[in-house]
């Protein structure tokens, strides 16, 4: 019996090998955003144009950062870059800030701690590292703890939000937690908004893994008659302000939760790919754990 013959691809076309190019080289350079977001962080572009008003040309911007003349003519090239990410609006004048850098303005509740922990050193390294991750085996019943460990892990020895990372860098890994809190605000702040009839109709809640309790006080704040707990790892909760706001317990979800009315969790990516990023808020209503 004749082998199954093997598929074969058909030559691409001239204007799709044109494309095909232009694609690849925008794949290829599109970390040059982030790299470009990063410095503009670091710079203090976002924080600059708005104490100018909003808006800013690029000497005045320039100026105001107290750039050394020779590098301020590539400060519009920065500039561009920003403006066709939507990162900044070009206008006649200059640049204006846009709702995304507003958010990286001195004082908007840690946004840049997040694109700055993104971009760190320690996310680029692992990601350099990743084709020697697929190649390197390992024996997952012998890992602590047990499975693959991350490309971030492999790389670092440490874990994201785990105390081998302040071990390792407690200033990054600080900025790694202040830019996590800072998407969980972003995320509860809507969530308050637009679900007040549900918070309104509840009267206690159980935060899991609510670590020091940011979310669990915001929706206290919000909604003072709601009795809050907040559940998780004794390690994560034992810095934790005591002041009565919220109540903390110590133990493990899967172990047991302390009943509520209703339970939130936060919900991302597990596994190698899992990152700051992508969390989804979930409110489950659990009338037999409902307490008085």
């Amino acid at each position: 019996m004749a082998a199954a013959q093997a598929p074969t691809m058909e030559t691409p076309t001239g204007a799709q090998l044109v494309q095909a190019q232009a694609d690849l080289w925008r794949h290829s350079l599109t970390y040059l955003t982030s790299m470009a977001l990063r410095c503009a962080i670091q710079l203090g572009v976002p924080t600059a144009i708005h104490r100018l008003g909003g808006a800013a040309s690029p000497p005045d911007l320039a100026a105001a950062l107290s750039l050394p003349p020779s590098k301020a003519p590539f400060l519009g090239r920065l500039l561009r870059l920003l403006a066709t990410s939507n990162v900044l609006a070009a206008s006649a004048g200059g640049y204006a800030l846009t709702p995304l850098s507003y958010l990286l303005v001195d004082g908007q509740d840690g946004h840049a701690a997040f694109a700055l922990g993104v971009a760190s050193r320690y996310h680029v390294e692992a990601s350099l590292g990743l084709a020697d991750w697929f190649r390197k085996d390992v024996d997952v019943a012998v890992t602590d703890p047990p499975g693959v460990p991350s490309p971030f892990e492999d790389a670092h020895g440490a874990m994201l939000f785990e105390e081998s990372m302040a071990l390792l860098d407690p200033e990054t890994d600080k900025m790694f937690h202040e830019g996590l809190a800072a998407h969980d605000h972003t995320g509860m702040s809507m969530l308050l908004r637009e679900c007040r009839d549900l918070f309104g109709s509840l009267r206690s809640l159980t935060d899991c893994c609510g670590g020091d309790g940011t979310t669990a006080r915001a929706v206290v704040e919000a909604f003072p008659h709601v009795k809050c707990t907040v559940l998780d790892l004794p390690r994560k909760i034992e810095k934790a302000p005591r002041d009565g706001v919220v109540d903390y317990v110590a133990g493990d979800l899967f172990h047991s939760i302390p009943p509520a009315q209703a339970v939130m969790l936060k919900v991302g990516p597990a596994g190698p790919s899992a990152c700051m990023g992508c969390t989804v808020i979930l409110v489950l209503w659990c009338p037999r754990l409902s307490i008085a």
